[in-house]
């Protein structure tokens, strides 16, 4: 009988065979040297070279299945580089990180695995695509050539097999006489490949979507299929061959730019000379957990829906940039938010697709223990499971909880698919697993947390559980615990309408919120007080915003304005206090200068702003350097940026209408909709109702006028999506989607359906004008007119949100002058008719009112002046500053002074 450490008893168990050269039989070569000669393609062709490999292995062995499993060049993942067996189209395709799946387990170990019955091992990574449905047996070797782990050789077979000693020892024998062979091919090929490995490390880090220069070597190895694929570097590197991308290399001289952006990436990664390096020192240790249910950082990631995604998206980059030790945490979604469709009717219909996680740059998060971080919540009912991806984001990271995984029931499964989906159960379960489950991966890691940043109250669970696991580490109660952890905490809230606080039952914190209460050793009835404004009242719910103000040191709006509404909608919690007197303070939003920036007008910047203007974008000297921009050279750059956007919204509402079916006439005409001489006015954002996106509606000849003047045509952008179950917002939405049927707007007004980062980015970057009229106080800071001003668009707006506090006068256009009333309809009416009035008087005369040289000069005055006043305070670096030497480094206990107040 052979040694029970080489062989499999059960069908769970792995053979690790940890050292088979120490066995004193010989064993003679398993491939002679003719073959092992004859394995080398001609012309340097690896992909050949591996297939031979493979093939060979496959008939020597008698196996269903022979695969090679590569390193790529982070040696932290594995991919299918050639199979006999498997589905050839997943060659190149199939990944998984070495910590997870039974070759994941040989590349960790490095040593062999034999599993009799592959599909009941722990470790077993299931992948659809690759057709192995059929196999059951599993063994594995390490291909190792001159000391150094170079991938995985792996066999399969149909029937269950129990391999023996002998044959294991024979298969790493083999491996070991092709491992020479598989490292030349792996030298020659994509996995190693400088121009290949440095481009991969640059897909994998989302660094590049910010930076123009590492974008558009994506873009420039294939524009259509960059298009095509949602501008997602790693979908586009998959499905180049090697071939294909050396050639284009060296047709576009590639070479030198990608060992530039790949320096550059270094250089940023590894310096040490920053601003939080001098600011921020104290977090290093302990950094910023920084937790939003949605992070917009890049179309290609679909885990966000909008301006609150957006808005993390940017404090992430921007932290990043800044170099402030902080950690993201959310959930990760399988099916994102939806995508959108109009019908024929002009009303929206969602779809939802699945992402495939292959295509994504992630990772599997590590715990301390060295393996993949599982956590685990305990409810009423059942536990509930999630996996944790990882997603570099510059110098930060970003960690996704993913319920998808093996344990959950079905609907648990489902839990993160969609992002702000299914009922108020849905919706507690996701914010359990988004704050209790986050601060466990936090524990898992190893990371714990000088400062917890909630952004918005969905996340609010986690400082209970940071007080639990405060209570367990330093053997206190409750109450000493509160206060302790509450120092700490940081807690952000967005919205004064009273529908965007979650609020749940009773019964439903007691079901998922029981087996956590009983931890921290507090009756229900003192759990529900923590979410109620009364405590007392037992008829009140449970509100995510009150937890995270009750249990917060720091709590902020996001406006000046937010901040006074704010104090005065949470009053109720100071009971005896006077309203300004509520601790809730304000830090206003900002945009992330890079991302939303057009190419044309950086480089604009980089010609007159000075050698690294944007290191330094929240300095307001750096800004003064715009006023000697030649007025032409500032024109010509929006014109060009214009011309871009029109360009895109033709092309997509061609799309649109092949996509319902429309005539070839209707598609001809929207082909040449928009002019690039109109005043042209941009409208995006979610279509709820007090956004009031139909409010240029309210006089339908005065618009009709203005829009077919033919001397000063005006024309108009919309987008935006309503939300599933929103009705009132659909309604409006298809009010504006009509006049693209109406013949007296039809070539005037066009809606750009499935409105995303990419739709965004197209828009603030090209409009002349930006509209915002919501109903004043309800934007609590609102963030697209700050992209608009980067790139010298001017804002029309109502004096909400951050417009009131930056608006000078003279540097973009108010509607009204901030006043409100009790009346709604009067509040509209009112509002409605100073829009039109600012419109007629202000806003058309002075875009068309132009000299000899056909140049705006009033408007590019404008211009000036809202990208010299307000791109210095309304990015998202000097509000990152703020969060830090506001809240993060005094929460931390990193201020050298702190003077209170007199008894």
């Amino acid at each position: 009988m052979e040694p029970e450490s080489l062989v499999a008893k059960e069908n769970h168990e792995e053979v690790q065979a940890a050292d088979l050269g120490a066995h004193t039989r010989p064993i003679p070569d398993v491939l002679t040297l003719e073959e092992i000669a004859n394995l080398a393609a001609e012309e340097g062709q690896p992909a050949e070279t591996l297939m031979n490999v493979v093939a060979l292995i496959a008939k020597r062995f008698d196996t269903d299945v022979c695969s090679a499993y590569l390193l790529e060049p982070d040696r932290a993942n594995l991919v299918l580089a050639a199979t006999v067996g498997l589905r050839r189209e997943c060659i190149g395709q199939l990944r998984m990180a070495i910590h997870e799946g039974l070759a994941g387990l040989v590349a960790e170990q490095v040593r062999p695995v034999a599993v009799e019955q592959a599909h009941t091992h722990p470790r077993f990574k299931y992948f659809r695509e690759a057709g192995e449905d059929d196999y059951q047996s599993f063994l594995g070797v390490p291909l190792i050539d001159r000391g150094v782990l170079q991938g995985v050789l792996v066999v399969q077979t149909m029937e269950p097999r129990l391999f023996r000693e002998d044959e294991i020892q024979m298969l790493a024998e083999a491996a070991a006489q092709v491992a020479p062979v598989v490292s030349e091919a792996r030298t020659l090929d994509r996995f190693i490949a400088p121009a290949q490995e440095r481009l991969w490390a640059l897909a994998r880090n989302l660094w590049w979507s910010w930076d123009h220069d590492a974008a558009s070597l994506f873009r420039d190895l294939d524009p259509v299929r960059w298009k095509q694929l949602n501008q997602n570097p790693v979908s586009l590197l998959a499905e180049l061959p090697l071939s294909k991308l050396e050639s284009r290399a060296a047709e576009l001289v590639l070479h030198s730019r990608i060992n530039y952006a790949y320096r550059r990436l270094q250089e940023y990664l590894h310096a040490d000379r920053t601003w939080g390096t001098r600011h921020a020192g104290v977090l290093r240790p302990r950094p910023v957990a920084y937790f939003s249910a949605e992070f917009g950082i890049h179309e290609s990631l679909p885990v966000y829906s909008g301006g609150l995604g957006v808005l993390a998206g940017d404090h992430i980059k921007s932290a990043s940039d800044l170099a402030i030790p902080l950690v993201g945490i959310g959930l990760f979604y399988g099916q994102g938010y939806f995508r959108q469709r109009l019908d024929r009717d002009g009303w929206q219909q969602e779809e939802y697709l699945e992402t495939d996680v292959n295509q994504l740059p992630l990772e599997a998060a590590i715990g301390k223990n060295g393996r993949p971080v599982l956590i685990q919540i305990e409810t009423r009912n059942g536990s509930i499971h999630a996996q944790v991806w990882r997603v570099k984001v510059g110098r930060c990271d970003l960690f996704l909880l993913d319920s998808d995984v093996e344990g959950n029931t079905a609907d648990d499964r489902k839990l993160t698919s969609r992002l702000y989906g299914g009922d108020a159960r849905t919706r507690i379960r996701q914010e359990l697993l988004l704050g209790v489950g986050g601060f466990r991966a936090l524990k898992a890691m190893g990371i714990t947390p000088g400062v917890l940043h909630l952004n918005e109250g969905h996340s609010g669970f986690a400082v209970l559980e940071a007080i639990r696991a405060r209570m367990q580490e330093e053997g206190i109660a409750f109450d000493k615990a509160v206060p302790r952890v509450s120092r700490e905490v940081v807690f952000t809230t967005h919205t004064p309408v009273p529908a965007g606080h979650d609020r749940f039952n009773a019964d439903l914190m007691e079901e998922h919120l029981g087996p956590l209460r009983e931890g921290l050793g507090i009756s229900q009835d003192s759990l529900m007080g923590l979410g109620r404004e009364k405590p007392s009242n037992q008829q009140e719910t449970f509100c995510m915003t009150v937890l995270g103000l009750r249990l917060s040191q720091r709590a902020n709006a996001v406006s000046a304005l937010h901040g006074e509404v704010s104090r005065a909608m949470w009053i109720g919690l100071c009971p005896g206090k006077p309203e300004d007197e509520v601790p809730i303070g304000h830090i206003t939003n900002g945009v992330h200068v890079p991302s939303w920036l057009a190419p044309q007008m950086f480089r604009l910047y980089d010609r007159h702003l000075g050698t690294n203007w944007h290191e330094h974008s929240s300095e307001a000297r750096i800004w003064e350097g715009i006023e000697d921009v030649d007025d032409g050279e500032l024109w010509e750059t929006h014109l060009s940026l214009k011309s871009g956007l029109l360009d895109f919204v033709r092309h997509r509402a061609v799309e649109q209408a092949e996509h319902r079916g429309e005539t070839r006439e209707a598609l001809q005409r929207l082909g040449r909709v928009l002019s690039p001489d109109a005043l042209t006015i941009g409208f995006a954002r979610r279509f709820a109702t007090y956004k009031r996106a139909n409010l240029i509606l309210r006089d339908m000849e005065n618009l009709a006028s203005m829009v077919n003047d033919p001397k000063r045509p005006v024309q108009f952008v919309f987008a935006g999506k309503a939300h599933p179950h929103d009705e009132p917002g659909k309604r409006l939405l298809q009010q504006i989607a009509e006049l693209m049927r109406n013949p007296r707007f039809a070539d005037k007004f066009v809606f750009v359906e499935d409105y995303d980062i990419n739709v965004g980015r197209y828009l603030v970057q090209g409009v002349d004008v930006w509209l915002n009229n919501p109903r004043r106080p309800l934007e609590a800071s609102g963030t697209s007119g700050q992209k608009v001003v980067l790139n010298g668009g001017l804002n029309l707006s109502v004096l909400d949100g951050w417009w009131a506090e930056a608006y000078d006068g003279m540097n973009g256009f108010a509607i009204g002058t901030g006043r409100t009333h009790s009346d709604m309809s009067v509040h509209d009416t009112r509002d409605g008719e100073d829009l039109y009035r600012a419109l007629r008087e202000e806003v058309i005369p002075l875009y068309y009112q132009r000299d000899r040289d056909g140049l705006p000069r009033g408007w590019i005055k404008r211009m000036k002046r809202t990208i010299r006043t307000l791109g210095w305070r309304f990015n998202a670096d000097r509000m990152v500053m703020d969060y830090t030497l506001q809240c993060y480094v005094p929460a931390a206990g990193g201020t050298s002074s702190d003077m209170r107040s007199a008894w």
